[in-house]
């Protein structure tokens, strides 16, 4: 492959719902949709999933454009490349920046599996056409609001509910949803709001309420404080922004710091470091699911290809397009299955055309290269 001119997109995209977590909420989502040439004329798409403000990472669209227009993409544009893991290699020099990084990558997976008229899905090791997944729910108003929300989310199918807590939301709303859903598989998801102290006053009572996994509870840069709470608690730990990278995986898995891990390509650099994550967890026997940064269908079917490889067990949080976007960037509509899965695609690279004319109805900048 030898890439001949770049262009970002850099997009701003209506929620069907307003997104609320530990750390803020959101209506609308911002991202950087990558487009690479290459010089036989093929087109690889890519998402870059750093959003508009520092909240969940310290990375955002403006600092990852920036890192993409001064060092990656030249590094891109000046070579041919065999493999997209060749690309991963030769931007590992550059501290952080993951999902600045894996933005491009992604575009170059595509590009290779056109170039091998191969999916995505059989490029990385994936052994499952459909995947099951579950879906993510903000913090609601009320105990009561949550409910009613669980329920429409059930009604439609899905065979996992996760939602969002934080201190003085979090007992009361898994009791409420508990006794409307007794054998509901549900787990909670803390984005790091809690100190160890106040996990272990608020989060020993959860225990109690049959909880799949509760999900990172501490500081988004810990190990070891998690490792003291699992070992106070019998619901597994997941960890989420503490793992970066196969390492940090390795280490916490090791120390007893989490039983499960969530991966998220553009979190940890790229879908070559999220398969070799999977590979760690795997060897050690942890379960690992596909978390979600709220998607378009770009990097929607990048998270399905990705969570059918075997080690995912969990349901992932890819769910519908209509879950977020009443228009996605993609012709393609990811719908749910009856069974509560979502049918990974099929075709070349992601296996998903763009629908121009919704990219430009979204998009506020663009900038090609060179």
């Amino acid at each position: 492959m030898q890439p001949e001119s770049v262009v970002l997109y850099h997009v701003r995209m209506p929620l069907q719902h307003a997104f609320v977590t530990s750390t803020g909420g959101r209506q609308e989502r911002d991202a950087i949709i990558v487009e690479v040439r290459d010089r036989d004329g093929f087109i690889g798409w890519g998402e870059c999933v750093a959003g508009w403000e520092p909240r969940y990472s310290e990375e955002t669209v403006h600092t990852a454009w920036s890192v993409l227009e001064r060092f990656l993409i030249p590094i891109l544009l000046e070579r041919t490349w065999k493999h997209p893991r060749d690309f991963a290699r030769a931007v590992a020099w550059v501290r952080g920046h993951p999902m600045a990084k894996a933005g491009l990558e992604m575009a170059l997976w595509d590009l290779y599996g056109k170039h091998r008229n191969q999916s995505l899905k059989d490029l990385l090791g994936g052994v499952r056409n459909r995947v099951p997944v579950g879906v993510s729910i903000g913090i609601q108003p009320t105990p009561e609001d949550l409910v009613k929300r669980v329920a429409h989310f059930v009604e439609q199918g899905y065979r996992r509910i996760k939602i969002k807590i934080r201190p003085g939301r979090d007992l009361g709303d898994v009791q409420a949803v508990r006794r409307a859903f007794p054998d509901l598989p549900l787990q909670v998801d803390a984005n790091a709001a809690y100190t160890l102290e106040t996990a272990r006053e608020r989060l020993r009572a959860l225990d109690d309420y049959n909880l799949l996994l509760i999900e990172q509870p501490l500081a988004h840069d810990d190990l070891w404080d998690h490792r003291a709470l699992q070992r106070e608690l019998r619901t597994p730990l997941c960890l989420d922004e503490s793992i970066r990278h196969p390492r940090a995986a390795r280490q916490a898995l090791e120390m007893g710091a989490c039983r499960i891990i969530n991966i998220k390509q553009g979190r940890v650099g790229g879908l070559s470091e999220a398969v070799a994550i999977h590979d760690v967890a795997r060897e050690r026997g942890a379960p690992v699911w596909c978390g979600g940064m709220l998607e378009t269908g770009i990097g929607r079917a990048a998270n399905l290809a990705l969570a059918s490889l075997p080690g995912f067990t969990l349901p992932g949080d890819i769910s519908a397009t209509e879950r977020y976007y009443a228009r996605d960037i993609t012709h393609q509509r990811f719908t749910l299955n009856e069974d509560g899965t979502i049918t990974v695609p099929q075709g070349p690279g992601l296996g998903i055309q763009v629908d121009r004319e919704a990219l430009a109805h979204y998009t506020r900048f663009a900038q090609r290269w060179p």
